[in-house]
């Protein structure tokens, strides 16, 4: 017999800067702030992000570049913040975030799936 204790852990995005959110995020996910933390296990954890699209982006940072490479010469794509925001929403501003703030490995893709985003 199992039972599952899934932990919500919800964030209010309301008024905070990205960095500081996506860094919860990121160390919840993980699992770093559990006492059992170890890097071989998923924490069985789930975030949830409110308000995102009131997230105070000061202009400074409203130039910031993400790009994505399709693997073929030449396949290298940039955009801003503002324009991936309203291309795609805040959303995906804060999930390609807190996925660069992940460990690289077979775990980040399991990580994001328990992951939820809200505008």
């Amino acid at each position: 017999m199992t039972t599952e204790t899934t932990k919500t852990h919800t964030i209010d995005a309301t008024g905070k800067r990205l960095g500081k959110v996506a860094t919860e995020a990121a160390t919840v996910l993980m699992g770093k702030n559990d006492p059992s933390f170890a890097k071989n296990v998923i924490a069985d954890v789930q975030v949830t992000i409110t308000n995102v699209s009131k997230l105070d982006v000061p202009e400074k940072r409203e130039g910031e570049i993400y790009q994505s490479y399709s693997g073929f010469p030449g396949g290298r794509k940039t955009e801003t913040l503002i324009h991936l925001a309203e291309r795609r929403g805040y959303a995906e501003v804060v999930q390609r975030t807190i996925a660069g703030m992940l460990p690289g490995n077979k775990h980040k893709k399991r990580l994001l799936t328990k992951l939820v985003i809200t505008e």
